[in-house]
């Protein structure tokens, strides 16, 4: 865990580490077809999410050098970089929103532009992702942070008995300027 990891401010949310009382919020969260489906997982109607379950969602975010809950006056998803080469100054960024309340509304742009000021304040040239070809919502997001699609893995993920595309997308950092949030739109406390 990277106890330095800066707590990074936006207009409607603070992306900071996990709290004990992270574990309840997730709990009341549950699960729900849409969400686990445009993970990647199966939804399966009749498994309850339990405590332990809730307890494993912080302990990995916890468990994470680069990762932050994303709190919009409560715990709503979280996102991480990971897979980081130093070397190559790359790496790769996931999110995930787990409060159905919270999707489609700007909440994980704003989330996904200040962990990108931070990759590329820490001298990051690439980031990359990949996304299901079925979740436009994240695409389109994506997009909107400045994401340009790279690349298709051509039936990647079998998905609720379905083969999907995974879609590959990078930014570099010539390509995040002060209107995607690189000049103090972020705040570290």
């Amino acid at each position: 865990m990277n106890a330095d990891l800066p707590e990074l401010r936006g207009a409607r949310l603070i992306l900071r580490r996990p709290i004990p009382e992270d574990v309840e919020a997730r709990l009341a969260l549950g699960r729900h077809r849409e969400i686990v489906e445009a993970y990647g997982g199966i939804f399966d109607p009749n498994t309850t999410f339990t405590r332990a379950d809730a307890e494993a969602a912080i302990r990995f975010i916890e468990q994470q050098d680069y990762a932050w809950v994303i709190d919009a006056g409560c715990f709503v998803g979280h996102v991480r970089l990971h897979s980081i080469d130093w070397h190559d100054k790359r790496a790769a960024l996931a999110i995930g929103i787990d409060d159905q309340a919270y999707l489609g509304k700007g909440y994980g742009a704003e989330a996904i532009r200040l962990v990108l000021g931070y990759a590329f304040g820490l001298g990051l040239h690439r980031v990359f992702l990949r996304v299901l070809s079925s979740n436009s919502r994240a695409i389109a997001c994506y997009r909107k942070c400045g994401f340009v699609e790279e690349g298709r893995e051509r039936e990647a993920a079998l998905v609720s008995g379905a083969w999907q595309d995974d879609i590959i997308m990078g930014l570099l950092d010539r390509e995040f300027g002060p209107s995607e949030g690189r000049s103090g739109r972020f705040k570290r406390t």
